[in-house]
This record gives structure tokens, sequence and C-alpha cells, in this order.
């Protein structure tokens, strides 16, 4: 070692330099080096400027590559590049759709509400079997002449209900269930073009998110699914072999059932759709108001609640479809009294579940088909439904009212929703009541089925209020950052986000 430094004496100065240079990280005492090189003066050997410019390369090499690896490796840093791609690259549709949008999903929606109200009025009045054919082109006009109009009488009259319900019904009666029929076939048809195509236009002209026109797309196959079911049902009533000889000739309350639900579906589908993309542009126009909100209604004590609602929403649905069977089997007209049936407050187990509805010899479905053919135990079924509506209703509203936590955490939306559901709640309750001891008259009856729906329609209205949107929250999450503000919900993801990001920032201005 002695002999080394005798030979090269100028490596004896900068030994102490060089260990320190092997120790070191270059790159983040590069700038100390430099100024401390300007200071000393070193004397200069051709092997001192090679190893030291071999120093540095490989300091700075070895920087960079650590950089990078950071950089890489580190998944928020990911996720904070993404985001900033995400924000600099143009996509074909935008973030989140317009608001027209919205408007015209809650415009289709009131339809449906009208032809859904509209529907059961056409049952109501017997006029759903008085066109035997389905032609959607064809049969969107009605007849135009006397012979048009003696054609589809004649049509009618080899109907099962004009053999067995209407023997002595006119042209002139004839004519009135017609126009009745033929109005809600083709406000069907009006619902169906007035949904597909604003649908094309929309996706077309980029007026959509993608979630939202995927769903718009669903929504669309949806409307087209329920007039063939429409048509589905209606063929049940025109044949005999479809229901027992000599009987009442009605549709299949399956198929009735199946029909109604689906018309349920596809308004409840473009309501919640239309206040999903009013509440995105709601949240994202005051991102930090939005940011409290929500970390509100993601907070442990409000979980209880939102899976109250949820489940009252599969309830109220559930009900609704109850008294689907209930109005295709007529069982309304029996039992006209509240709330009991006969001499108790259930009719005797022997008519409940009777042996005439089995059709096995060994009544192995005696138990199902009781429940979805046998009148009596429908309506005890509905009457369960909606006693248990009532009361899970009237549960949910004690809880936001005496509860502690929900005095104190509860958003004034979600409890003002609560109190809308309760009022309409009552309402409903006091419509199906009255029709069952009125002997279903047809403005109560229409009335109680459009109750059902708008029950349905506020509880969807406290869900959208209750419920975290994910994606509307991560838009609100990278408006922030992108802000230079720090979430509310805080954490330490959104901590690093934001850091990450500002020093993104900050090196790409230097």
């Amino acid at each position: 070692m002695a002999s080394i430094f005798s030979s090269f004496p100028s490596l004896k100065q900068v030994a102490p330099r060089l260990s320190r240079h092997f120790f070191t990280n270059q790159a983040c005492q590069y700038d100390a080096v430099h100024l401390r090189a300007a200071k000393i003066q070193i004397p200069k050997s051709p092997f001192l400027r090679a190893f030291r410019s071999g120093c540095r390369q490989a300091s700075t090499r070895s920087a960079s590559r650590l950089s990078s690896t950071l950089i890489t490796s580190s998944p928020l840093s990911s996720l904070s590049q993404t985001i900033n791609v995400n924000t600099k690259t143009k996509s074909l549709f935008p973030i989140i759709s317009d608001k027209v949008v919205a408007y015209w999903l809650l415009g289709s929606a009131a339809s449906v509400f009208g032809i859904v109200v509209f529907g059961g009025l056409t049952r109501l009045t017997e006029s759903g079997l008085s066109i035997t054919e389905w032609k959607p082109v064809a049969g969107s006009l009605p007849p135009t002449n006397a012979a048009d109009w003696d054609l589809e009488f004649a049509k009618y009259r080899s109907s099962p209900e004009f053999k067995h319900l209407n023997p002595h019904i006119t042209l002139s009666e004839f004519r009135s269930i017609y126009y009745m029929e033929w109005t809600h076939r083709i406000w069907g048809r009006i619902v169906g073009i007035s949904f597909l195509l604003p649908s094309i236009y929309f996706i077309a002209r980029r007026k959509v998110s993608i979630p939202i026109a995927v769903k718009i797309v669903g929504i669309t196959g949806l409307v087209g699914f329920q007039g063939v079911l429409g048509w589905w049902m209606v063929k049940s009533g025109l044949k005999d072999d479809l229901f027992a000889p000599g009987s009442h000739p009605r549709v299949s309350q399956y198929r009735l059932t199946a029909h109604l639900g689906t018309a349920f579906l596809c308004y409840t589908a473009m309501l919640w759709n239309g206040l999903s993309i009013l509440r995105e542009h709601k949240l994202l126009s005051n991102p930090l108001t939005a940011e409290k909100s929500l970390s509100l209604l993601r907070s442990p004590e409000l979980k209880i609640f939102r899976r109250s609602v949820a489940a009252l929403a599969v309830l109220v649905f559930c009900t609704a479809m109850s008294g689907g069977l209930v109005a295709g089997l007529d069982a309304g007209l029996i039992y006209n009294e509240f709330p009991m049936m006969g001499l108790g407050l259930t009719p005797p187990k022997s008519e409940l579940f009777s042996d005439f509805y089995s059709h096995t010899p060994d009544r192995s479905d005696i138990w199902w088909r009781n429940m979805l053919e046998n009148p009596s135990l429908v309506q005890l079924d509905h009457r369960i439904l909606a006693t248990a509506t009532f009361t899970s209703v009237m549960g949910l509203w004690a809880y936001t009212k005496f509860s502690p936590t929900m005095k104190r955490m509860l958003p004034a939306g979600c409890r003002k929703g609560v109190h809308g559901v309760v009022g309409f709640l009552f309402l409903q309750v006091t419509l199906g009541i009255s029709t069952l001891l009125y002997l279903v008259p047809l403005p109560l009856a229409s009335a109680h089925q459009a109750g059902s729906l708008a029950l349905l329609s506020w509880v969807i209205v406290l869900g959208s209020r209750t419920w975290v949107p994910g994606r509307a929250s991560r838009l609100v999450t990278q408006k922030l950052i992108k802000l230079g503000t720090t979430p509310t919900r805080g954490g330490p993801t959104s901590s690093v986000l934001l850091n990450m990001s500002a020093g993104s920032a900050k090196r790409n201005s230097v």
C-alpha cells in the first residue's frame, strides 16, 4: 500500500475523498461535491482524471437505475402515472354523461310509469284480448272502414273470451275495448322508438360515458324483450288449452307477472341511471363538499342503513310482483275484508293447500302450486308481504328517528327520503285496503297499481342518496389530486398519491 502511495503522490491526497465517493450517494450530493471541488484544487494527473470520471458515470447510472426502479416498482406511483396519463389522453367518450341524457332517461321512465298504469286499466276493463294478432308494423294503424272493423270483430268472435265471457258484445262495444288495447300497444311502440333512436344518437355523438353507454344498450334490449313478453302474455288468453275448460278466459298469471316485472325493471333502470348522472354532475361541481358527503356515507355507522334500504327495495319489488299474481288470478274478489279472512286471520289449511291444484300423483307440487295458483293463498301471501313491507319501513323510520348515531350522522337528504317513503307507504296501504273492501273498483285498483310503482320509485330515490358511487368517488378523488387538495377521507393512499403527484409536477417544471 505504501509503494502505491509513493508511486502516485496525488493518490495519497485524494484517498479519503475516494472513500467518501464509494460510500456516499452521489446523486444526492452531486451539487455539494462540485462546490467542494471548485474550492479545493487537486493536482491533475491522467490516472486521477480517468478514475474520477469513471466514478461519476457509475454513480450517475446507479442513481438513475435506482430512481427508475423505485418509481416503477411502487404501485402508488403506477397509479399516479396512470391518472396523469388518463388526464392527458383524450378518450373517445366523455368521463361523465351529458345532463341531457339524464333528463331523457327520466322522461323515458315517466313514459314507462304511464304505460304501466294504462296497462293495468287495459286488464281491468277486459280489453287486453280484443286484438288477437301481433303485427308490430301493420298493426300500428287501427281499422279505417267498416270492412276492416267487421274483419277484426270476426277474429274476436272466434276467441275464447267472446265465447265464454262476451257472447252478447256489440260492434260499438268491441270498438271501445279494441281502442284500449290498441292505445296500449301503440304506447309501447312509442316507448321503444323514443328510447332506441336517442340511444343511437347519444352513443354516436359521444354524449355518454362508456359505463352508461353499456347500460343504455342493455335497457334497449330489455325494452324490446318487454314487447315480446307482452304478446306472449296475450297469447296465453287466446287458447283454450292454457286454462281450465269453461273457466273465465284470462291470461296466464305467470306471464302477466313476468310482463309486469320486466316493466318494473325497465322503469327502475331508467330512473336509477338518470339520477346517477345528475348526482355525478353535482358531486364533480364541488369536489370538496362532495368528498365530505361521500366520506360520511362511507362511515361504518351507516352500513346497516345502506343495506336496509337495499333490502327494502327488493321487498317492495317482491310485494308488487305478488300483486301481479293477485291480479292475474282475480284473487282480490275474494275475502273482501281486512285484517280477517273469513273466520280468522287466515283461511283453513285445507283451503290454502288444496289437492285440487296438484298435478302429480304423489302431491309433491302441492306447496308451490298453491302458492302460485290458489287465489286464497296468493292473496294471503300478498297480505303477508305487504305487512312485512309496512313493518320494515316503519322500523327503518324509527331507527333514523330514535337512534343517536343516525340522528347525528344521517345526511339531511337521506332523512327526507325516509319521510317520503313513509308517506307513500301509508298512501299505498290505504289504497290496497280500500281496493279490497270495495271489491276492486276500477279507479281504486288502478291507483293501487300506480301506488306500488310510486313507492318503489321513492325507495330508489332514497337508495340513490344513500348509495356510495364508486366511479364518481374515484373521479372526485382525481379532481382533488389535480387541484392539489388532500381528500378528506384521509388514509395513507390518498396522501401518498397527492405527494407523488406534486413531486412529479415539480420535477416536470424543473
